[in-house]
This record gives C-alpha cells, sequence and structure tokens, in this order.
C-alpha cells in the first residue's frame, strides 16, 4: 500500500511539474490527478500529521483569516502544512498535502491549517475525519449562480458540523452573524464564539442588501441591537427569545485608520492584549478575531496571539499595496455587496478626492451574475471620486452602476483592456502630490491585475 501511494504520489508531482512549465501555479492541478488515482488522498496524507487539522471557511475573509492563523501558530513555533495560495477546494487541499508528504509516511509539518471553499467543507471534513477544529466566521450572499441562497450553504455546514459532533473538534463561530451562531447552539462547550463588543461602531441602519434577517427556529425577524457589517451585530429574537450567543473572543475600543490599519483591545479567555493590525477596516477586526478565537481554542499563549496578529501582512490581492511608477496602487478584492460595502466605507475614512480602478469579470470563479453591484453601496463614495476607470469582462455594467450612484458620467473612463485600464487609470495624476490609485477588483480580475504588476516587475507571484 505504501509503495502504491509513493507512485501515485510521485506521477501527481510530475503533473504539478507539467503545469509549471506550461505558465501555471499547479496549486490544483498536481491534487486533482492525485484524489483521480486515490480518491482517499486527502485522509491518508492528512492522517500523517501529528498535531491534526484545522478548517477556515467563510464568504468573506478565509483568506486573510487563515493567513492571520498561520502567523499566530507560527508565533507558538508550530511548522504549517498550509494552502497559503489559497487553492480551497478539494484539489487545492491534495496539492498542498502532497507537497508536504514525504516518502515512509512522512509529512514535513506539524498541523494542518486549510482554507476551505464554502461548498467544499462538508466534504472535505468528512476526508480529514477528525478535523481540531473547524472555523466559521461568516455567510453572506455570493455567487448565486454557484452557490443558491444562504439557507442551502448553512444547510450544508449545518451537516459538516454534526457529522463531527462526537469528536474532538472545537467549533470556532461568528457570535455576531446569526447564521453561524445557530450551528452551535446544540454543541455546548465544544462552541467558542467569537465577536465585537463596540457599540460605537454601529452604522445608523442596516444596508438594504443584508442577509439572515429572520430567526431560523421560529422565522419572526430579529430585532438588531447594533449593526456592525452587513447583517453581523447584536440581535434577539423577539418571537422565541433566541439571542446572540456571548462571546468569549471580542473585540474593544476599535480605532480604523482608513486603508492603512486598524487597532483594538482583544480580549480572550488567557487575558487581553492591544492589537495594531497593518491590515484596514472592520472586516479585517473580525478576521483577527476569528483567528485568535481559533487559537484560543488550541490554547496557544496570548503573547503568540499577539505578536502574530501584529506581524502578519496582507494576503495577495487582500490591501496589497505596489509601487507603480511613482504611484502607490491599494488592490482592495470586491466580490460581492457585502464585502464591497465594508471597502467602500473604509475608503470613506480617507480624506480628499478618489481615483479608483474598477474591474468587473464575469467569469465562473466570480459568479457570472453581477447584478450584486446594484446591491453594493456606491453612493456613499459616488461624490468623492476624481476618477474611475472601469475595466473587466463587465465594465459597461460597471459603469452605469457608477453613474446611477451618482459619480458624474464625465469623471467615468471605460477601457474593457485590463493592461490599458492600468496604464491609463496610474497615468491620470491630481495636481499636487500623487494620490493612491485604488483598484477594486472581483477575484479572477484581482488574478490578472496581479499577474499584469509580475510581468512588469512590480509584484512577486501568489504561488512563490
Amino acid at each position: 500500500m505504501t509503495l502504491a501511494l509513493d507512485v501515485e504520489l510521485a506521477l501527481a508531482r510530475g503533473v504539478g511539474t507539467l503545469s509549471r512549465l506550461r505558465g501555471g501555479g499547479a496549486t490544483s492541478a498536481p491534487g486533482k490527478a492525485l484524489l483521480r488515482l486515490r480518491p482517499d488522498a486527502i485522509a491518508q496524507l492528512s492522517a500523517r500529521l501529528p498535531r491534526g487539522s484545522v478548517l477556515v471557511s467563510a464568504t468573506n475573509g478565509k483568506t486573510t483569516t487563515t493567513a492571520m492563523a498561520a502567523s499566530i501558530l507560527r508565533a507558538a513555533g508550530i511548522a504549517l502544512v498550509h494552502n497559503q495560495a489559497g487553492a480551497n477546494m478539494a484539489g487545492g487541499i491534495a496539492s498542498t498535502l502532497l507537497a508536504a508528504a514525504r516518502r515512509h509516511d512522512g509529512i514535513a509539518g506539524e498541523l494542518g491549517l486549510f482554507e476551505v471553499d464554502e461548498l467544499w467543507l462538508a466534504p472535505v471534513a468528512a476526508q480529514l475525519g477528525r478535523p481540531r477544529a473547524i472555523v466559521l466566521s461568516n455567510l453572506f450572499r455570493d455567487q448565486l449562480d454557484r452557490y443558491g441562497e444562504l439557507e442551502a450553504v448553512a444547510d450544508s455546514w449545518a451537516s459538516a458540523v454534526r457529522a463531527r459532533a462526537h469528536g474532538h473538534c472545537r467549533l470556532v463561530l461568528n457570535a455576531d452573524d446569526p447564521l453561524v451562531a445557530d450551528l452551535g447552539r446544540e454543541h455546548g462547550e465544544r462552541a467558542l464564539y467569537f465577536g465585537v463588543e463596540d457599540e460605537s461602531l454601529a452604522l445608523a441602519s442596516m444596508a438594504h442588501a443584508a442577509d439572515a434577517k429572520h430567526c431560523r427556529r421560529c422565522g419572526t425577524p430579529y430585532v438588531f441591537d447594533a449593526v456592525y457589517l452587513g447583517h453581523l451585530g447584536h440581535y434577539h429574537c423577539p418571537g422565541c427569545g433566541q439571542a446572540r450567543p456571548h462571546p468569549l473572543v471580542s473585540a474593544h475600543e476599535v480605532a480604523l485608520a482608513g486603508v492603512r490599519s486598524s487597532r483594538f483591545r482583544l480580549q480572550t479567555p488567557a487575558g487581553q492584549a492591544t492589537i495594531a493590525l497593518q491590515l484596514p477596516g472592520l472586516y479585517n477586526v473580525y478576521n483577527a478575531l476569528a483567528a485568535a478565537a481559533l487559537a484560543s481554542a488550541l490554547e496557544l499563549p496570548l503573547a503568540s496571539i499577539a505578536r502574530g496578529l501584529e506581524t502578519v501582512r496582507p494576503a495577495f490581492g487582500r490591501a496589497e499595496t505596489v509601487l507603480v511608477g511613482s504611484r502607490e496602487l491599494r488592490i482592495l478584492l470586491v466580490k460581492n455587496p457585502a464585502g464591497a460595502n465594508e471597502v467602500l466605507r473604509t475608503l470613506a475614512l480617507e480624506p480628499g478626492e478618489h481615483d479608483l480602478l474598477g474591474v468587473l469579470n464575469d467569469n465562473i470563479a466570480d459568479g457570472q451574475d453581477v447584478s450584486w453591484v446594484w446591491d453594493a453601496d456606491f453612493e456613499q463614495l459616488a461624490g468623492r471620486v476624481r476618477r474611475v476607470t472601469c475595466s473587466g469582462t463587465r465594465a459597461p455594467e460597471l459603469a452605469l452602476r457608477l453613474k446611477y450612484a451618482g459619480v458624474e458620467p464625465g469623471r467615468i473612463a471605460l477601457q474593457q483592456d485590463l493592461a490599458r485600464a492600468l496604464d491609463s487609470a496610474s497615468a491620470d495624476l491630481p495636481a499636487g502630490v500623487p494620490a493612491p490609485l485604488y483598484a477594486l477588483p472581483t477575484y479572477t480580475a484581482m488574478l490578472a491585475l496581479r499577474e499584469l504588476l509580475v510581468a512588469r516587475g512590480h509584484e512577486l507571484a501568489a504561488w512563490s
């Protein structure tokens, strides 16, 4: 059996070599080949990890949360097997394990840390058998043509959680998301909740595109006592009395510094620490809480949590900064209404007028239904746009949305070719000191933009 597996590993590695020779990143192809040869390869290889595995899933922020968790775990001296390139379906996870596998049942790492696509959580968790922890951070409406309604994803997650109910798997859940919090209510102390405890951040009202407004137990609309992000906040059901669980890991005294950084006081069962993040926005505070809660569930020291969070850098395409000539380019991924609104809210904290490069694609990995742009609140920034260049496969739709949001048509440029759009947008300098150019790309647009920057010598490849 061992000899046969070693042969299969060698064949799958050959597929990875061919993929790289053809210019690909080989983040999924070798794993897909391995799974064809041995369907239980994830189970076989993950069994070699002496500290087991943990899974992280969410609609928004799973790549950044996993990067933060990796930084904490490494600060604690734990060697990881981690799909850091973001390939988060079965093929990508198998590729990650394949890269770490050694002959004679060895593996280069102690703990598996795997970001997992929402719809792949249940099958990957089943392959891993007994993951030590599952982190579920949020559920937002995203890629309706692929995921369907939120309830379908929530039901899939509930099945995955239920299947691990009799093991030692810890559930790390966002108390502020009603759909996610519900998943832990019948699992007692196995569930560890995190959330924001700073009502100064509460929005005046819930965004019209917010999801999860009704109690899953009785169907009564929730009463939100505070709304922080989308449908995340403090809530209770006036029908059956169900309410937000108390978070053991929480953020207090949150300070947001525009697109540059954020700061908060972290409260954990092991004590408290002030965290200075090198990432912007309340959404990254939530990501940091998820990573800190995972570390708490694994009983890591508070010092490692603080050090890991303060040294983490932006994951690729998520608040990365690149110098293009003499101009700073900041890449801020947008892919659904909730995420876009938080990016716009963060940009609104920056003074003055803004130059934007919006890139809207409708490829399969983006979701081919781009109607979500009409639910994103571009109105909150429309009056402060100096110039916006619209690009991507659905550039005209984005330009139309911005026009209806209130951006003056004379300030909107349309250039579907990404290279030309980048050249035009970066060269169109405002008077005085060059202001940053903010790129707001969808997922495949972000990858294309990064590849373009790599080709021009501006940025390293994500899989290097």
